[in-house]
């Protein structure tokens, strides 16, 4: 730990300089624009699940685990792209990642999707999209020193808001010229950001040095390591499984066309994409402990809530869920204001662990409303079942945050934890 401390301490001086004066702006955007890009293919088939399951005659359980085998992908790719960026660098990896999101849409596009088992093929493609988070984030963080570490990561991670154009436009799309040809119609905006993503991005001449595979097994032993990745099992978890889950949702219990479902379900993810950066911002203030503690709290009582309440009314429901998923979207900005501060000299491999454990919440809370729904008619338990989570984060965060703030914590200067 007196070697952890250190580190930090040399790693942590502050620069003395604005945001804006730090770091490399044109990588900052083309994080971003990869980011918010790759997310919205991530979620597609979350929109489009009403649509195709009325076509395919899906049960609520094949709908709740197609729309989850993307992020269960997406989670596992993101351990692969941590190690990949570690050893091979961001933009590389992202790199190979979108030549196979793009290859793999173009595909389903040109040859057609007309069975369950091939959407669920689809989503493993799609999980390639989703682990841009293991690549998007380091290429963004290594540009930037400790005390900006929660804008720069903010700003990165504000490519969430991508679910926000698959909630807008893949439903409109769908019905209008097929929800087959949505997946090649998402392939014009894939085109461009990779064409400017091959131009603007750069590798920080901040590159650790290579490390044989086996270290990164180290990384694991570190108790650490774990609380991250439940904390962000939580806030992560909860936003991407509600941004698949919402447009089902609201189909099926309110009897709204797929269109206003998914408009329904931007106002959320919007709203969650859109408090990410804050959250950064909020935790380089006032600490990523603190504002956590502040999210669990609101995040139970909200979840709770939902879970009697949120079939009493569309209007209710919308309101309650753009409030939980906003709440959600601080704690993702808070987590990865703290992620960089304790393993900065691993963060390529730290993202994916921690991305890879906010998809695994992800994952469960869309697969599990879908066959809750299916046993008992009605989601809320499962709603409530998370609500627990949050408090169990809570709880975590209330044993480790002494240790945090009196060991690595102590050795940061400029920065708030």
């Amino acid at each position: 730990m007196a070697t952890l401390a250190m580190t930090s301490q040399t790693a942590s001086i502050p620069t003395g300089k604005t945001f804006w004066q730090s770091g490399h702006r044109p990588t900052l955007i083309a994080a971003f624009l990869y980011f918010d890009i790759a997310f919205m293919c991530w979620v597609m088939l979350g929109p489009l699940a009403p649509i195709i399951s009325a076509q395919l005659g899906l049960d609520p359980a094949q709908k709740g685990f197609m729309v989850a085998v993307p992020t269960l992908a997406g989670a596992i790719i993101r351990l692969i792209n941590g190690l990949m960026v570690d050893r091979i660098g961001p933009k590389l990896t992202g790199i190979i990642n979108q030549v196979i999101v793009i290859g793999g849409l173009f595909t389903a596009w040109w040859f057609g999707v007309s069975t369950y088992e091939g959407t669920l093929a689809v989503g493993v493609i799609l999980g390639f999209a989703g682990a841009s988070f293991a690549v998007s984030l380091p290429l963004a963080s290594r540009w930037y020193p400790p005390e900006h570490q929660g804008k720069a990561m903010g700003i990165a991670g504000m490519g969430n808001s991508g679910t926000v154009l698959a909630s807008l436009f893949a439903a409109l799309l769908a019905k209008n010229y097929g929800w087959n040809n949505v997946f090649g119609l998402a392939l014009i905006p894939l085109v461009l950001v990779f064409v400017y993503y091959l131009y603007a991005a750069k590798d920080s001449p901040d590159q650790p040095a290579p490390k044989p595979i086996a270290a990164y097994a180290s990384v694991l032993k570190e108790a650490d390591a774990w609380w991250f990745m439940l904390f962000y099992f939580v806030t992560f978890g909860g936003f991407v499984g509600l941004s698949s889950s919402l447009p089902t949702f609201y189909a099926d219990t309110f009897k709204v066309t797929p269109v206003i479902a998914g408009y329904c379900t931007a106002a959320a993810v919007f709203m969650g994409s859109l408090l990410r950066p804050v959250g950064g911002a909020m935790a380089d203030r006032f600490g990523g402990i603190r504002t956590l503690t502040v999210v669990y709290i609101v995040a139970a009582i909200l979840l709770a809530v939902i879970a009697m309440v949120a079939t009493h009314g569309l209007a209710l429901a919308v309101a309650l869920f753009v409030a939980v998923v906003g709440t959600l979207g601080v704690g993702n900005g808070a987590v990865f204001q703290l992620v960089p501060q304790r393993f900065r000299k691993e963060i390529g491999v730290m993202t994916g662990l921690v991305g890879f454990g906010g998809g695994i919440g992800g994952f469960y809370l869309a697969s599990s409303l879908g066959a809750i729904k299916k046993a008992t008619g009605s989601p809320s338990i499962g709603f409530l079942i998370f609500a627990g989570l949050a408090v169990v984060a809570l709880l975590g965060l209330t044993v480790v945050k002494k240790r945090w703030r009196t060991t690595w914590g102590a050795a940061l200067q400029g920065a708030r934890i």
